[in-house]
């Protein structure tokens, strides 16, 4: 359960989805992103998220297999979502089911930590009737490099 929707994504029916898959996990953990009210001083109307549909959903698939390897996983799903999603909405989900519940906590923040700074996605944030392209930021990179090892993963 690895890709994109421009759909509305509804987490608690992705979650009891993956629990059903993944038979055998000792631990699952999850995460849900959901659009700010505010950012930066200003109220959001909206986000609207692009994306290239081969090169992103290759990039998930990437960050999906490297951290199911790293963390010996059962399983691991990411969501995300893609066009306009208002606020308050989900717009990322990430569950990670493994033997024990440190290595899915684990997970599920390693990941996220890569979709956040290696996704192709490209945002536009509009706050009191002005757009405004949304990257990530240094605190962002900070976080991912915490996790890097010799593989720079």
């Amino acid at each position: 359960m690895i890709g994109v929707s421009d759909k509305p994504i509804d987490p608690p029916s992705l979650l009891a989805t993956f629990i059903a898959s993944v038979a055998g996990a000792g631990g699952i953990a999850s995460f849900t992103g959901v659009v700010r009210e505010s950012n930066e001083g200003g109220e959001v109307e909206r986000l609207w998220l692009d994306f290239h549909g081969q090169l992103t959903v290759s990039a998930l698939n990437e960050i999906g297999g490297d951290t199911r390897t790293r963390f010996a996983l059962i399983d691991i799903a990411i969501v995300h979502r893609v066009g306009t999603v208002l606020p308050g909405e989900p717009i990322v989900f990430v569950a990670a089911g493994a033997e024990h519940r440190r290595a899915a906590f684990d997970a599920v923040d390693y990941a996220m930590d890569r979709v956040k700074t290696e996704a192709p996605f490209w945002k536009r944030e509009t706050r009191d009737g002005t757009d405004h392209w949304i990257e990530a930021r240094p605190s962002d990179h900070d976080h991912r490099a915490r996790w890097e090892d010799e593989f720079g993963r």
